[in-house]
Order: C-alpha cells, then structure tokens, then sequence
C-alpha cells in the first residue's frame, strides 16, 4: 500500500502518532500537568483533549511521584498510559516508582506482571532554560535495567518509535530534545513503526565513523557536510534506541570506517558516549586505528547565560576539530 507523505514538524508528529494509538487502542490513555486543557508544555497534546475527552486525556496535580506511580499502577492492571514528565530535570522525584517498580515489577514476578508504560519527557539545552531545565539525563534511564530508553532526532522517527513504545509491554522512556521540536521532516500519514534497538545510519561513510545522540545528529551531520568538502568521507550512525543498543551496526561502522567520535550532549563521566567509547574499546579494538574521540558537554551544571551555555554545549566546531584530530 502507498503511504502518503507530508512534512510535520517534530513535536506534530509526536501528536499524531499518540492519536493514532488513542483512536486504535482504547486502553491507551494520556496524563500528566496541563496536557489537557494547556496542551502541553510544547503543544503536543493541541486537540486531544476535544477529541478523545476527559477520562483519556487527563490533567494531573503538581506531584510526578504520584501520578507516575499511578501510571505504574494503570499499567500492571493492563490499561497502557503515556505520562508526561515536562521536564526530564523532574525525574529525581520519580525514582521510586521508576527504579523499584516500573523496572522490576516484570523480572520480580517471572514475567506474569506487565508494565506497558511510555513516559514522555523533554530533555536538553540549547534554549537558555538553566541548570534545572535543561540536562540530558538519559545515562541514568539507561543506567537501569528493565527500562528500555528511546531518543528519536527526526519527525520520522519521532512518529515511528512513539508508536512502536506504546505498543510493547515494558515501561520504555521517550526522550523528545526540546530543540527539535519545530524541526520539520517527511512523516507517513498512516500509522507505522520503527523498530526499537535498531540503530539508523543517516549518512554513510568511509573514513570516521559518528555516533550522535538526539540534536547532536543534526550538528554531526552539519560536520560531515563541513568535513567533505576537505575530502572526509563521514558516517553518521544515530542510535536511536539507547536500550537496547544496537551495538552491531556500530560495531560494523567502526571496523568499516576504523575511526570513531561519540557525540553525546551529556555530562562525560558514566555517560551514554563512555559506555559506547568503552563498547568500542572492548568489542571493536582490533578495528580501530585511532583513539576514540568524545565530544560531549561538560561536567558542570548547564549554565542559564546564552554564552556560557554555548561553551558547554557540544557544537559543530568541536565535532570538525575532533574528527580532524583522528581522521
């Protein structure tokens, strides 16, 4: 069957794909602060609420330890809520419900307990919205066993993964960089999935291979347009999935290429761009013909100054000055 195509912006695609789910699965439903009535922080919830009503798409108090633990709750009885946590910087609250409950419940009980929740959370700097509202703190969802953590840089992705977490069982985190979201790409009509633990080469190369994570995809990608005016053949693999990884299309991108820079806007102590560095250098080494390359933010609060913020952001001169060093 034909699949009809339009541009969305992300955060479009993002609606879409939760109405989509809403309108198939009538055990799906929506909460969390002011997605009802305001929306959503972002907008990503513009109409659900006329559409579907109260009961499906339901405001919830200033407390993310409560109505995460209800989502919890609806989960195990077998409804399957999408939460929203506005804020990733929120999630501190939430760890009992996340780390005791959500990610154990399954393994706990032998598999007979379910828990087909999604929390939907906005992440990231960029925007000048200071050290509370602006981490990238996916290493620590992915730090935790039983949660499955996703992080989509494209409206089509975006669309495609959303539906393919609300389907499964587990609870699975959905990381949306608020940078991206009026970030406009080719999205399907019709309802479709993309595979979670699959990672995604969005652009192929010879000489150095580019694992991004989340905005960071567009400024390596920006880097590899740079560089190949130089001659530099750049691979931009994006994981997409954080966990599961897709540890084999990395690894096959690395022993191609023999070159490898980590672009992760984290912190770099424990970060996802460590543990793929060290995936490189435990599982790959005999591929590499350089050291491996990190370019992440720094180990510091993000700062509020719009400056300040630019220096500790990972940008597309770091990324160039990084893949120079190796390539």
């Amino acid at each position: 069957m034909t699949q009809t195509t339009r541009e969305l912006t992300y955060v479009q695609a993002i609606t879409e794909a939760m109405r989509q789910e809403l309108s198939r699965d009538p055990r799906v439903f929506i909460m969390g602060e002011n997605i009802a009535v305001g929306e959503g922080a972002f907008g990503a919830t513009t109409g659900l609420l006329k559409e579907f009503g109260p009961d499906r798409i339901r405001d919830t108090p200033l407390s993310e330890i409560g109505f995460l633990g209800a989502g919890v709750g609806a989960a195990v009885t077998g409804l399957k809520p999408v939460v929203e946590i506005m804020f990733v910087d929120f999630i501190g609250v939430t760890m009992d419900p996340i780390l005791n409950q959500a990610a154990k419940l399954r393994y706990m009980s032998g598999g007979k307990i379910k828990v087909p929740l999604v929390v939907r959370t906005a992440w990231g700097g960029g925007m000048s919205a200071a050290s509370q509202h602006s981490q990238s703190l996916a290493s620590i969802i992915t730090h935790i066993p039983g949660l499955k953590c996703v992080v989509p840089s494209t409206p089509y992705d975006a669309k495609g993964l959303l539906i393919s977490a609300i389907r499964q069982d587990d609870p699975i985190f959905f990381f949306e960089h608020k940078f991206l979201y009026g970030i406009k790409g080719p999205v399907p009509e019709e309802a479709y999935t993309v595979p979670i633990g699959k990672a995604d080469i969005k652009r192929a190369g010879d000489d150095v291979t580019v694992v991004a994570i989340g905005r960071m995809v567009h400024l390596a990608l920006e880097a590899a347009a740079l560089l190949e005016k130089e001659g530099k053949s750049v691979e931009v693999v994006d994981p997409r999935s954080l966990s599961p990884l897709d540890e084999d299309t990395i690894l096959a991108s690395v022993k191609k290429t023999g070159r490898l820079v980590v672009v992760d806007e984290s912190h770099p102590r424990c970060s996802v761009a460590t543990d793929i560095a060290a995936l490189a250098a435990t599982k790959g080494l005999e591929y590499l013909d350089a050291p491996v390359r990190m370019v992440t933010g720094a180990h510091t609060p993000v700062p509020f100054s719009p400056t300040l913020e630019a220096a500790y952001l990972p940008s597309t001169e770091r990324i160039v000055a990084a893949i120079r060093e190796i390539a």
